[in-house]
Parts: structure tokens; sequence; C-alpha cells
């Protein structure tokens, strides 16, 4: 049986509370103006090992830190040094003694009532709760739409700060895609390059190369998407970081979309246009395994990206 996770223990403020008693004001100023940051992570149960590993912890830390920055939330990392942050992690994992394989969304947020748009100098509040690990996107593949709504500029809400409040605008490209008969959205930036899928980064194959938008493309820079790019060319696959335009998509070999909660999901259509075979791809496959592997303990070569409950 799934996580339940409206019956688990969370951390909200300073201390373990039950899921329903870690509450926002509606007149808070991450309710009314989603003035919060976040992080989401997988922690993956090896039942063959039994045990549980964290996968990237430090570097989900570390996010929230620089989106702290961003966003000018100015006492986070003071309040929070990672030494803390680990072991709040540590211990919500043992509260809800999880032998499953879950997500953790991890979130700081402005922490004051009818404060206006202000963000310096106010109280910052963390909260971190577990959830099932699901399927956000079908893993069998998916069929997906370049969206009409243009994703939001780095000089207007920054991509690289994981910001709450920014995703309006995802959520207006996933429901359009939705309404269309599409499973998911592909973003285009103000300048008319591919950036990202609504929740999730994007590769492409072509001719043997793995391609990703780069990072001045409005994107993300995510996590998932770093570990794939490092695993790729450990394994001797030529990668790229570059602009990518949307008409090059329709002639890739193969294309999927990855994140903490999308794993790695092939996409099989874009725009009617099928992708390759439409099934998933050989490349996309090998890297699926080979991150799998790491997710779950199985390649040492890795393990310090994996902290061990």
């Amino acid at each position: 049986m799934a996580f339940d996770y409206n019956h688990g223990t969370v951390f909200f403020r300073d201390e373990f509370v039950p899921f329903d008693q870690a509450n926002l004001s509606i007149a808070s100023s991450s309710v009314l103006y989603g003035l919060s940051i976040y992080t989401v992570f997988g922690v993956s149960w090896n039942n063959e090992h039994g045990k549980l590993y964290i996968f990237r912890l430090k570097d989900h830390y570390d996010r929230l830190v620089q989106s702290a920055k961003i966003m000018d939330f100015h006492s986070f990392a003071n309040q929070w040094p990672y030494a803390k942050f680990e072991q709040t992690i540590l211990e919500l994992l043992r509260r809800n003694n999880i032998q499953e394989s879950i997500l953790i969304r991890a979130t700081v947020f402005i922490d004051e009532l009818i404060a206006g748009t202000k963000i310096h100098d106010l109280k910052n509040g963390f909260s971190a709760y577990l959830y099932a690990l699901g399927e956000i996107l079908p893993r069998s593949g998916i069929n997906v739409c370049v969206s009409s709504w243009t994703r939001t500029a780095d000089n207007a809400i920054p991509s690289r700060a994981k910001v709450n409040g920014s995703y309006a605008n995802a959520s207006l490209m996933k429901n359009e895609a939705i309404l269309n008969g599409y499973d998911e959205a592909i973003a285009i930036d103000e300048h008319g390059h591919v950036s990202e899928g609504t929740v999730a980064n994007l590769f492409m194959v072509r001719d043997g190369i793995l391609i990703t938008p780069d990072p001045a493309t409005d994107i993300l820079e995510g996590i998932t998407r770093k570990t794939i790019l490092k695993i790729a060319k450990d394994l001797g696959i030529k990668t790229q970081e570059r602009s990518i335009d949307r008409s090059e998509l329709y002639l890739a070999d193969e294309i999927f979309m990855c994140g903490s909660s999308a794993v790695l999901t092939p996409v099989l259509s874009i725009d009617r246009r099928a992708i390759g075979n439409s099934q998933i791809g050989p490349m996309t496959d090998k890297l699926l395994i080979a991150y799998q592997q790491v997710l779950y303990g199985d390649n040492r070569k890795y393990r310090d990206w994996l902290t061990e409950v």
C-alpha cells in the first residue's frame, strides 16, 4: 500500500506534527503572493538491501539555499545549516517508518500575515512532508504539445529559483495541454527556443548525440538533468547543452523528460508528430536503467550521491 500522507507526520515550522495540523493562514504571504520556494527529492527503498537511500540531498539543500538567495529569503541559510536540514529529513523518515520509495517536498516560505509584497527582513518558515512516488507523467510514454503560453523569463520570475508562485505559468500550459487531449506541454522561451516541460527538463537525441536546452533558455537547472548528463558522459555518450528550435523537436530520434517526480519519461509524439517509432528509444532506455541503478544504490560508483537512512 502506498504511503498515505494524510495520516503521516510532517515537519512544520519548528516541530513534527500530524499532516492535518500543518496549515497556513489565508492571509499569509505564501498564500496571497506565492512567496515560497521548494525542492522535491526522491527516497528509494531497496528491498534487497533493506535500506532507504535519499538521492542527492545536499544538492537539493544547496538549491534551496540558492533559491532563497535569489528571492532574498535572507534568514534561511543561517537558520538552517545543512547538518540541521539533513537531521530533520532523516528524523522525518524515521517517524513515518518508511519502507517504500517516496518523495519529499521541502519548502521555505515567508511566514507573515498581510505583509504585502515585501520579502526582505520577513520571517522565514520551513516545512517538509512525504508523499507516494506515483506517476506524475505516464512512465510508458507521453504525447505532448508545444504550449501557446511563453515561459516566464529570468528577468520576470527567475527559473533558477524554484518559486511556488511561478508555477501559475506552468499550470496554464498543463491545463491547455490537457484540454486539447495531450499529457504534457513544452514551454518556449521569449526568444522562441525550447525551454522545458511544466515540471521536468527535456532531452532529445539526434544522430547519437544527447542534447538538452542550455541554462540560458529559462530552465530550472534540474538536479536530475545534471545527473543524466553525468551518467551519459560516463557511458561514453556525447552530450550538448545548447538552444533548440521548435521544429528541431519534430526531427529528433528520441525525446524524454526528466525530474525527481517524472523520473525519465519518454515522449512519444509532439504536436501529433511521432517521435522515432513512438516508443521508448534505445538511449532513453539505457539511461533509465542506469539512473534507476543509481537511485537504488546498485551502482557503487555513485554512492556518494546517496544518503543512507
